[in-house]
């Protein structure tokens, strides 16, 4: 039976998974080592005694354990992690070490873990270890984006900011537009845009224990939530970074570039339409425009939210709104990488609900028209860029109008899919009168 059990096809597509993901984080933490840094796997076991990069990433991972525990539970994971973090802060101040919190978090996720293979049996060990797992997949792939931007500044020393910059005179420059506005508002809209964009995980957060709060009622985790569609994103786009490599305006255009930038023009001076052509940049910035995951990030909350209450719907307009005014107003991307970004979102939105529902033929159509946009849009902005510049009210209209297309897609199609499950009428199974002791 339980070699049967081994056969089906979704235990040999999550151990074939978990296989490849070992084997990637073993390669990147390699490939780290070459540079002469710790890669992902020796960066987390670090934390669990030095101090953390991020502990706001810990504590976020460790509440993704906690929708899985009882509310008695909850109380002693989190009273337990406040704990260790405290004895960590006095032992760090005692000796003069760097101060950070998060030790706790990842203790009592580790404790859970054990907790589930030592105490636990069945269906609760398999949905304690799926929190747990759930966990350390967002840290881990908070530790694989680091070393993804090693990377990238290492091995694409030409970056393409000269092709995404003239192919943005087709929408009008945005980010110099929104850079400009933003200094116009002073240290407070500064001061607010940066929170939001610094603190995009946590309102991911919030969305994700919304979608999560009856694991620990119903034993199970829904087929589709938020993490899923975060880590995917996570993975999926640092691999277009090492194909379209740019840096951002406020370093190929701005100040922050030095030496290496084509002039110091952001967000004063947009850049002047010419003949584009690579250009090399320093081994440090990373190549992390193209597309913008902050963008994606933010887009993906936008749409979780939509189910939620009233509040939860009005914060993920307003993170997307702030997010996409910080990336632009910030200068690390350009409003090609925008557009990008909400493509590569819907598209993946969509083929993990295609996933879970079973691939059908209107969400393969989907997906396969999604990957085509947007292998349009990386096409054209490298060799359609002086096109675009030159005849800004063609282009700039097809660009959003590829945009909006998968939007309308991905709407449409999901409204069919929800229309079609409520006309699925499910009987209540009946109760028996007297039901008999068993």
């Amino acid at each position: 039976m339980k070699s049967a059990a081994w056969r089906q096809p979704r235990v040999v597509l999550w151990a074939a998974v978990s296989v490849m993901a070992l084997g990637f984080l073993v390669a990147l933490e390699i490939a780290a080592r070459r540079y002469g840094v710790q890669g992902p796997v020796t960066s987390q076991a670090r934390e669990v005694i030095f101090a953390p990069r991020s502990g706001t990433v810990l504590y976020a991972g460790m509440t993704l354990v906690l929708v899985v525990l009882s509310w008695r539970q909850r109380f002693i994971a989190v009273g337990a992690a406040i704990g260790i973090d405290l004895v960590f802060w006095l032992v760090r101040r005692a000796v003069g070490a760097e101060m950070m919190f998060g030790n706790g978090a990842l203790w009592v996720t580790l404790a859970c873990a054990v907790i589930a293979v030592t105490r636990r049996t069945g269906q609760d060990r398999v949905l304690l270890l799926k929190g747990v797992g759930l966990a350390l997949l967002l840290v881990a792939g908070r530790k694989t984006g680091y070393t993804w931007l090693l990377i990238t500044s290492k091995t694409r020393p030409m970056v393409l900011d000269q092709y995404v910059a003239t192919a943005d005179h087709a929408l009008g420059n945005p980010s110099w537009v929104v850079g400009r506005i933003v200094e116009a508002t002073g240290p407070v809209g500064f001061r607010v845009l940066e929170f939001v964009y610094i603190q995009l995980a946590v309102m991911a957060v919030v969305v994700a224990l919304y979608q999560l709060r009856n694991v620990a009622v119903d034993r199970r985790f829904p087929g589709h939530h938020l993490v899923r569609t975060f880590l995917v994103i996570g993975l999926l786009g640092p691999g277009i970074y090492m194909l379209f490599p740019v840096v951002g305006p406020i370093f190929a255009y701005g100040g922050d570039g030095g030496h290496w930038a084509v002039a110091n023009l952001w967000p004063d001076t947009p850049s002047q339409v010419g003949t584009p052509h690579p250009m090399l940049f320093d081994g440090i910035t990373p190549r992390n425009c193209m597309p913008s995951l902050h963008t994606a990030w933010a887009t993906a909350i936008f749409i979780h939210s939509r189910r939620g209450p009233r509040a939860l719907r009005y914060a993920g307009v307003f993170w997307l709104i702030a997010t996409l005014g910080a990336t632009l107003g910030f200068g690390y991307h350009y409003g090609a990488d925008i557009v990008a970004g909400v493509v590569f979102t819907f598209t993946i939105e969509t083929a993990l609900r295609t996933l879970d529902r079973g691939w059908d033929r209107s969400g393969i159509q989907l997906v396969v028209y999604g990957t085509a946009v947007f292998a349009a849009l990386l096409a054209s902005y490298r060799y359609l860029s002086l096109e675009m510049a030159a005849y800004p009210w063609v282009f700039g209209p097809l660009l959003i109008l590829a945009m909006t297309s998968v939007v309308y897609g991905y709407v449409r199609t999901t409204k069919r899919w929800e229309r079609n499950d409520a006309s699925v009428h499910v009987p209540e199974p009946r109760g028996e009168r007297e039901p008999e002791l068993v």
